[in-house]
């Protein structure tokens, strides 16, 4: 048997001797008290042989496992802090962001508004050339009209103006003039 095993049954029984001894009474309350204090002392070291080293290692431990949990949550702070930081950071980059899409969104309205304004400049144009090319055309159609209704009508008052002047012999005299100057030629 190991000496720790002695030592406890070796106490225990002290105890129970003690207990029973106490136990009977004593006439003498000096000597009964000394009885129990004995027990008691025998109790108590028992208990501390026993029990001290494991509650001295709980406790440790305990201390431990505190200051672990305390040092991990120290950590954990600050990796939190850490983080936080970035998502403000992402957070701020975020708005530039969005000012520079909303730039560049911007520019590209204006450079389209410029396209369409170009075309319909340029549409314009060709519209207006294509409206002036067309008035042209009709206001040629216009003098050839006149021309052709003007030609008809000096030719009407020629004939007319040559009925009421022309008379047989100037009337020949006339075809004879034309003949001339067609053979001449």
């Amino acid at each position: 048997m190991s000496s720790r095993v002695k030592i406890t049954a070796l106490a225990i029984f002290a105890i129970c001797l003690l207990a029973f001894i106490a136990g009977r009474g004593s006439m003498n309350p000096w000597v009964d008290l000394a009885f129990r204090t004995g027990n008691m002392a025998l109790f108590l070291f028992l208990l501390w042989y026993w029990a001290a080293t494991p509650v001295k290692n709980f406790f440790r431990n305990r201390s431990e496992g505190i200051a672990n949990e305390l040092n991990s949550l120290e950590k954990a702070k600050t990796e939190a802090m850490r983080n936080m930081k970035q998502v403000e950071t992402r957070i701020a980059d975020l708005d530039k962001e969005r000012q520079a899409i909303l730039a560049d969104y911007k520019a590209q309205g204006e450079a389209l508004k410029s396209e369409i304004v170009i075309k319909a400049e340029k549409t314009a144009r060709q519209i207006v050339a294509q409206a002036k090319m067309t008035a042209q055309t009709e206001v040629d159609k216009a003098m050839q009209q006149m021309r052709g209704d003007l030609a008809e009508e000096i030719v009407a008052a020629a004939e007319k103006l040559l009925h009421e002047r022309l008379t047989v012999e100037g009337h020949e005299k006339l075809i004879n003039k034309s003949l001339t100057k067609v053979v001449l030629n």
